[in-house]
């Protein structure tokens, strides 16, 4: 009870964006649904009537159908932009399958002495279509329609990734911060939009011939807005910031750097991967990223200076539980080998290398190790386990392969790698739940996102390295039974990133020079 009273609470307070999100929502997915609708009756009417066009139409929209998600928005980034356009064309695109299918299947089902008699009767082809075919398949071909709405609400969430809005994001900003009340809010919603256009489709194909001509006239006037919305979005000259789903939530994200900074920034969420994306085809302008990503270098990036000392250090330490530390003395032992080893330069090196050239994780990590004089060839299949998880991005799975083996080659135990966990708090619980052994996370993260202390320790611990990370220390061993081990080296703190040439031009250096320029834009 007293979670559905807090959950009650949580939607009331954030009724207004929840209603916003439900809206974009719906407009994605009745947009998309109409083409899907208009163009996969088509070519399935066009597969009945060539038989030869049959095989390669099905084919292709199977294809579509098996790429990612994710993928497929990557894949439209940079040639549609960020928001609803690629939303829509990615939502569109995974709903021909079921539509063209079912109305292929349901037009060639139709008994042939039906056909035979319309023929009789001296129908052309198009009454026969439309007469006799059409409504006899009609129930097959809404079939469709309803798995497609379904697919397509479902689908809808992952196009807050790419800035559309939508219920998505909520969820991914729940699943970024363990907020079960954020996730519920997102999803609950998506589920009742699924059963009730389900419905009301089941309503609509009893009476369809009355609403085909009023339900195509929406059509049109929807593909007419979206065209509109899509031309004055494409077009918008405002300064745009992208943000991953954490980094919108965090403490030490976006709502506290904003304020911190007079920051009168316009907003939208990406996927960390889409983000950079988004920037190098000049659709964000400004994004959130890290000190030591190799992208900064392969993509010309400038990062901003923190001249007022917002971000605390982020110096990167395994974090352990204590009961393997207790039954597993050795592997602390090994992970103390890593102490100090990695500089800033070097970790934006491997990450460069993983990111840009492609090489492989493991590879990487174990090249670095070598290098340094460390064995790397052991490989265990046997043995007892020391289950090792990341976040996920390039560093922490780096750091997670490090962490396997050296633990491999210098322990007996058998390193196990659960490897991209969604956020901070969803790695960190599996740590304290016992479902992990150990991860690698940073001491600002530690303070900031997961102990979240009163303002007045943070401003003693906030920009002295040694003291955050005493602090933190003692507060995880005395709070959580977890350990931190000594720091590996380098710092990763937060970075607000631009594209070179902009930030010359702008004449930007510091975030307190982009604060200037926003508010004298305004």
């Amino acid at each position: 009870m007293e979670f559905l009273r807090d959950f009650f609470d949580f939607i009331i307070l954030q009724r207004q964006e929840l209603l916003k999100q439900i809206q974009e929502h719906i407009y994605l997915t009745l947009v998309a649904l109409f083409l899907a609708l208009i163009i996969g009756v088509s070519l399935g009417i066009i597969a009945t009537r060539r038989r030869k066009a049959a095989g390669p139409i099905i084919t292709v929209v199977n294809f579509v159908q098996t790429i990612p998600s994710l993928a497929l928005l990557g894949f439209l980034l940079p040639l549609m932009g960020i928001g609803e356009f690629p939303a829509i064309t990615a939502l569109f695109l995974y709903a021909l399958l079921p539509i063209v299918r079912n109305t292929y299947a349901g037009i060639d089902e139709v008994d042939p002495a039906i056909r035979e008699a319309a023929v009789g009767m001296g129908l052309t082809n198009l009454q026969i279509l439309t007469k006799v075919e059409l409504p006899l398949a009609v129930p097959v071909i809404f079939a469709g329609i309803r798995t497609a709405m379904v697919i397509s609400i479902g689908v809808a969430t992952l196009c807050a990734l790419i800035a559309a809005g939508g219920l998505g994001e909520f969820i991914f900003r729940g699943i970024a911060v363990n907020n079960s009340y954020m996730i519920l809010a997102g999803a609950l919603p998506a589920a009742l939009l699924a059963l009730f256009f389900d419905f009301l489709l089941g309503i609509l194909q009893k009476h369809i011939r009355k609403l085909i001509k009023p339900l195509l006239g929406v059509a049109l006037v929807l593909m007419i807005v979206l065209v509109f919305q899509t031309i004055q979005f494409q077009s918008k000259d405002n300064f745009l910031a992208g943000f991953p789903s954490e980094f919108m939530e965090r403490e030490d994200g976006w709502p506290g750097l904003r304020d911190y900074y007079n920051l009168p920034l316009e907003t939208v969420e990406l996927e960390i991967g889409l983000m950079y994306q988004a920037l190098e085809n000049n659709k964000v302008d400004l994004i959130s990223g890290f000190s030591t990503d190799g992208r900064i270098v392969a993509y010309n990036l400038r990062s901003l200076e923190d001249d007022k000392n917002y971000f605390p250090p982020y110096d990167a330490a395994p974090l352990v539980s204590m009961r393997t530390m207790q039954n597993s003395p050795e592997v602390e032992q090994a992970l103390r080998k890593l102490d100090g080893i990695i500089s800033e330069q070097e970790m934006i090196e491997l990450n460069y290398q993983v990111d840009e050239e492609k090489n492989g994780i493991r590879e990487v990590a174990a090249d670095f190790l070598q290098k340094e004089g460390f064995q790397t060839s052991t490989q265990r299949d046997q043995g007892p386990q020391i289950i090792i998880g990341s976040k996920n991005f390039t560093e922490s799975f780096i750091l997670a392969e490090m962490f396997g083996i050296i633990i491999e080659n210098y322990t007996n135990y058998n390193a196990e790698l659960k490897l991209g966990f969604g956020g901070t708090k969803l790695v960190f619980d599996a740590l304290a739940n016992g479902e992990i052994d150990l991860y690698p996370e940073y001491t600002g993260t530690g303070l900031l996102v997961i102990l979240q202390p009163e303002d007045e320790v943070k401003r003693l611990y906030m920009n002295d390295k040694e003291r955050l990370y005493a602090f933190v220390q003692d507060q995880f061993k005395e709070k959580y039974q977890l350990k931190w081990l000594d720091p590996l080296g380098f710092n990763n703190t937060h970075a607000m990133m631009m594209r070179e040439e902009q930030a010359a031009r702008l004449g930007i250096k510091t975030i307190s020079d982009l604060s200037e320029y926003l508010q004298m834009q305004q």
